[in-house]
């Protein structure tokens, strides 16, 4: 089986990518100089230099410490090195071409705000807004006559997490879940289309259970009312029903 070349390419880029989707994760909400700022430890502020900024290899090299002031570096650069790695490559067993490409910005982006939302709690709109316009764009790539579908699915997603959202507050006077996980299945609709969305709430209720009774097995205590991220379910449903489809095929 002969590899294209676009596929190597994706594989090579995406621990790079995983490694500047590390910082955004790690700056939010402050993301000034993310662009152009030069990397540099997080203890002491020495800039780093190229051989420390290999992804993956850099931290199990220097074993996870700055250099300099052998400060502990966040493990969760390497997390989403391999992450993005992971992304792409469960990406190429199923797509191909600009395909791939696309495949791998969602699952990039996905894995952004997974992270995000399991740091801050928050999801912020300016990644989940672009996310839902670039699946309509690229619904219309693929199938111009899918557009509609999709478009609907991303308003019924936002509706029906904001619905739910809107209802758990007037009943128990607290939140229960954030508009910005409406927004992110609003995204998840944009790209599947509304036949997927149950299928992604299912899949994705059963990892946020799944978590919890994980935690609990660990010996962590795990209230009621204790606020546990949701969007890191939310995006892993969303990349495995857009890899392998919904249970019930649209």
């Amino acid at each position: 089986m002969t590899v294209p070349p676009l596929t190597w390419i994706v594989l090579a880029a995406s621990p790079f990518v995983g490694s500047f989707l590390a910082v955004v994760a790690l700056r939010f909400p402050h993301w000034r100089g993310l662009l152009f700022g030069r990397s540099a430890c997080d203890s002491c502020g020495r800039t780093l230099s190229p051989l420390e900024l290999v992804p993956i290899a850099s931290f199990f090299i220097l074993r996870g410490r700055c250099r300099s002031c052998s400060a502990a570096v966040d493990p969760l650069h390497p997390a989403m090195e391999v992450g993005a790695l992971a992304v792409a490559a469960s990406a190429a067993l199923v797509t191909s071409g600009w395909i791939l490409v696309a495949s791998c910005g969602l699952g990039w982006m996905l894995l952004a705000l997974a992270a995000i939302d399991w740091r801050t709690g928050l999801l912020p709109d300016v990644l989940t807004y672009p996310l839902i316009a670039v699946g309509i764009w690229v619904a219309y790539a693929i199938d111009p006559a899918s557009v509609a579908g999709h478009a609907i699915g991303a308003a019924a997603g936002v509706i029906f997490f904001a619905a739910v959202a809107l209802g758990y507050r007037m009943l128990r006077g607290r939140d229960g879940l954030g508009f910005g996980d409406a927004k992110l299945l609003g995204a998840a609709g944009a790209w599947l289309s509304w036949e997927a969305l149950p299928t992604v709430v299912l899949f994705a209720a059963v990892t946020g259970l799944a978590t919890v009774l994980g935690a609990r097995a660990l010996g962590r205590t795990v209230n009621p009312t204790d606020r546990i991220a949701f969007g890191p379910a939310l995006a892993a449903a969303i990349w495995l029903v857009w890899l392998l489809g919904p249970l019930v095929p649209g």
